[in-house]
């Protein structure tokens, strides 16, 4: 504050203006608030800032000026006040993106932002803070303040610190002595988190995580682990974080398309003053769009893309020695986007020699042949027809960005649901930012991978030994019921993850939440089966609707429980649309479209169904199972294990037993 005499801040040498906002600000300790003013920054020369305010809505490193306009200096020093604030809750467990530096102006009227700093004229005060989305409870507020007021203590006789404390106490929560337990503040926060939206809990960053997304890591690093251990949430903590660290923007990119939407809300919501510096995007949107600023043309036609493959699967393929591996062409459409295309490989020999990471089908030289020529067969058609397809705008934008030529202005880039990309997608992203500092980070598990094919990190260049590789080991969402039943469904399914190590299926992990049930429901048709769930939707408590999920393993099934639910009158939102802000209507999408969220209920209408006809296919013996219809049963049980470990309160499993004689559920 302009003019504090160093021995302490008078009230009576406060400005007039200056002293409406300190009433404001007192205003709030009658709501629980507690307003910790000219505090000693010992072991912080260059922080400056009059006051610590803490409340619901997290914890304002706040510098009054009396009028004028921002100076960098006043700046630097708030944001290394604010700094040493986020150190000295870090050890509670908080996140740093509930701390704030807030810049105030006595005798000005505005609402604005200078980098990560909100400035805010002296009306605008009061209603921002109260407006704040609530992140502490009251206990938890008193432990925290009673922490700061001994990391930064108070200069001697502050007449201020004594006009706060003049508040009648009828008017104030009364403050406990000593510093509240730790373990108690960090089961306060999360039966905060439990009991919010789902939308809330989605970013509530456990106490325990708090060091993982402050972290200083030498090069690319990567957090994995389990379903439901909260990669996530540290993600997109680790982008705030970031955000306010660098001046550089902040890329955040996953596979899907429908959940850059929301994790955008996520941190618009947690982090506000950092949002608009984190760009959320899917990987090939971002790539068509940094293509198409360089001037470099993409004809993307899905349609005529697909057709010329059909053609050339008709002219070369269907008569090849592929068919006697599998007459069905998807595999090997699947063969050319993961394995040629999607490893970028230009030559047969490359081909010839590759390992195919996670496909099971065994291919001798004749059929790798067999498959390049059906390769080039396509890629011959669709030349002919003027388009490409996705994996050529990736190609494209990896040669682009290794051109050498000026790079996109990114500081770092965060990579969530890692292990859906294709090698030439990771490639690019790790030429965006190369080997520097905290610029790489990516998130995901190999267990949840809903595509086929696969890669190593060491494929792609990217180099994660030491602490740079971390592994989340503690389960924040499922209850032993609810995830004992999903490891059921891949416990034999061991799998290579993008490090190279091969892991069992069913993994040990450490539970903290007990109250998650298991319902399973068998009927011998589709239509009682549909009717214990509306049932059960019905029975739901009120506003439960806004936490549930609702999935199913295809569109065509999607198109059923449209229908079904619409006809019951229950409001429904597609997964496709949502966008991150609650909405009071069952979720509705597949089981894909399902990765990177969670609900409170999750409801899995006929989830056995894929399995129904078994994974045995004709082969030579007629009797054994083939390798490409393993390898499709084994990515039909990941997807459904991803969509049972969405659920946190309750899994809801229906089943239909009759089939009919063409060997489908009635």
């Amino acid at each position: 504050m302009a003019g504090r005499p160093p021995a302490g801040l008078e009230w009576k040498a406060v400005g007039e203006g200056e002293q409406r906002v300190l009433a404001q600000l007192l205003v709030l300790t009658a709501r629980g608030w507690r307003l910790l003013v000219d505090r000693q920054w010992s072991g912080t020369p260059t922080a400056n800032a009059d006051m610590l305010l803490v409340g619901p809505g997290g914890v304002f490193v706040i510098d009054v000026k009396a009028g004028g306009e921002p100076r960098d200096e006043h700046a630097a020093g708030l944001l290394a006040a604010t700094k040493a604030a986020e150190s000295a809750v870090a050890s509670l467990g908080m996140s740093p993106v509930a701390v704030q530096p807030l810049m105030v102006f006595a005798g000005r009227r505005f609402d604005a932002g200078l980098g990560r700093i909100r400035l805010l004229g002296e009306h605008e005060i009061g209603p921002v803070l109260l407006s704040q989305r609530h992140r502490l409870r009251a206990e938890s507020v008193r432990a925290i303040a009673d922490h700061l007021e001994r990391v930064f203590p108070g200069h001697v006789g502050s007449a201020v610190e004594q006009q706060a404390s003049s508040v009648p106490e009828r008017h104030r929560q009364s403050t406990p002595d000593g510093l509240f337990d730790l373990e108690g503040l960090r089961d306060a926060a999360l039966k905060s988190a439990m009991g919010a939206p789902i939308e809330q809990w989605m970013t509530f960053l456990h106490p325990d995580q708090v060091a993982l997304v402050r972290r200083n890591w030498s090069g690319p690093a990567r957090i994995s682990g389990p379903a439901g251990t909260g990669k996530t949430v540290v993600a997109l903590h680790r982008a705030a974080h970031l955000a306010r660290r660098t001046t550089g923007r902040i890329l955040y990119v996953t596979f899907a398309n429908n959940l850059p939407r929301v994790q955008s809300t996520f941190l618009r919501t947690m982090a506000p003053a950092v949002a608009d510096r984190v760009d959320f995007r899917s990987l090939h949107s971002w790539a068509q769009e940094f293509l198409q600023e360089r001037g470099i043309p993409v004809r993307l036609h899905g349609d005529k893309a697909e057709t010329a493959f059909s053609l050339a699967w008709k002219n070369v393929g269907r008569e090849s020695r592929l068919a006697e591996l599998d007459p069905a062409p998807a595999y090997w459409r699947e063969e050319i986007d993961y394995v040629i295309k999607g490893r970028g490989l230009t030559s047969f020999e490359e081909y010839a020699t590759v390992h195919r990471r996670r496909r099971k089908a065994s291919l001798h030289r004749t059929h790798r042949q067999s498959v390049w020529e059906l390769y080039e067969a396509y890629e011959s058609l669709r030349g002919e027809r003027g388009v490409h397809d996705f994996n050529d705008v990736l190609s494209f934008a990896l040669a682009e960005a290794s051109r050498g030529r000026e790079r996109p202005p990114y500081a770092a880039v965060i990579v969530d649901e890692v292990q859906d990309l294709t090698l030439v997608g990771v490639r690019l992203l790790h030429a965006l930012v190369g080997d520097v500092p905290n610029g790489l980070l990516l998130v995901g598990d190999g267990q949840q991978t809903v595509y086929p094919g696969g890669f190593r990190l060491t494929d792609a260049g990217i180099d994660i030994r030491g602490d740079r590789g971390q592994v989340l080991r503690t389960n924040y969402r499922n209850s032993k019921q609810i995830l004992d039943a999903a490891l059921t469904v891949v416990a034999d399914d061991a799998f290579e993850d993008i490090d190279g190590l091969r892991t069992p299926g069913r993994r040990d992990v450490d539970l903290t939440y007990h109250e998650g049930d298991v319902v399973r429901v068998t009927r011998p048709t589709v239509d009682a089966q549909d009717r214990e769930l509306l049932d059960a939707l019905r029975s739901l408590p009120d506003g439960a609707l806004a936490d549930t999920a609702l999935l199913c393993p295809s569109m065509r099934a999607i198109g059923h429980y449209q229908r079904l639910l619409a006809q019951a009158g229950i409001p429904v939102c597609q997964l496709e649309h949502y966008d991150g802000h609650a909405v009071d209507a069952v979720k509705l999408g597949t089981y894909r479209r399902a990765k990177g969220l969670e609900f409170k209920n999750v409801f899995l209408p006929q989830h056995d169904a894929v399995f129904a006809n078994g994974t045995a296919a004709d082969t030579a013996g007629g009797t054994e199972t083939s390798q490409t219809a393993r390898e499709r049963a084994e990515l039909l049980r990941s997807q459904l294990f991803v969509a049972m470990t969405r659920a946190r309160d309750l899994l809801w499993l229906g089943s239909v037993t009759r089939v009919s004689e063409g060997g489908t559920r009635s």
